[in-house]
């Protein structure tokens, strides 16, 4: 997925590509997550759709749920549907910072390895 470390740096149009296609993979990752979480307050707490939601979105942005769950299956899906969600945030941030990161590292090795040319000079 990413260039060498002996090939040089990507255009400015492809790594704005790579970028775009790591934040659709993102998008995408956030909205399986949330599906998940509505799927889950709606079967568990028997919260309507919209409330499903709400609490669902509002678990995935690190904020806490909204409705008091009327169960102990909903208390336990809603506990491990937030440690999902933790996991989900730390994914996200990393596909999200991979592609920038990774060209940050690569035109520094390349940098390096201009200076320890003895041609370079």
């Amino acid at each position: 997925m990413f260039e060498h470390h002996r090939q040089p740096l990507l255009s400015r149009a492809q790594f704005f590509r790579r970028i775009a296609g790591n934040a659709l993979a993102a998008f995408i990752g956030i909205a399986l997550a949330l599906a998940i979480g509505v799927i889950g307050y709606h079967v568990t707490a028997g919260l309507g759709w919209i409330d499903s939601l709400l609490n669902a979105s509002m678990i995935l942005g690190g904020m806490g749920p909204v409705d008091p769950l009327p169960t102990s299956t909903a208390k336990l899906f809603a506990s491990f549907y937030a440690l999902f969600s933790g996991l989900v945030f730390i994914g996200v941030a990393g596909v999200l910072f991979a592609p920038v990161l990774h060209r940050f590292l690569h035109q520094f090795h390349l940098e390096l390895e201009d200076e320890e040319r003895p041609d370079a000079k």
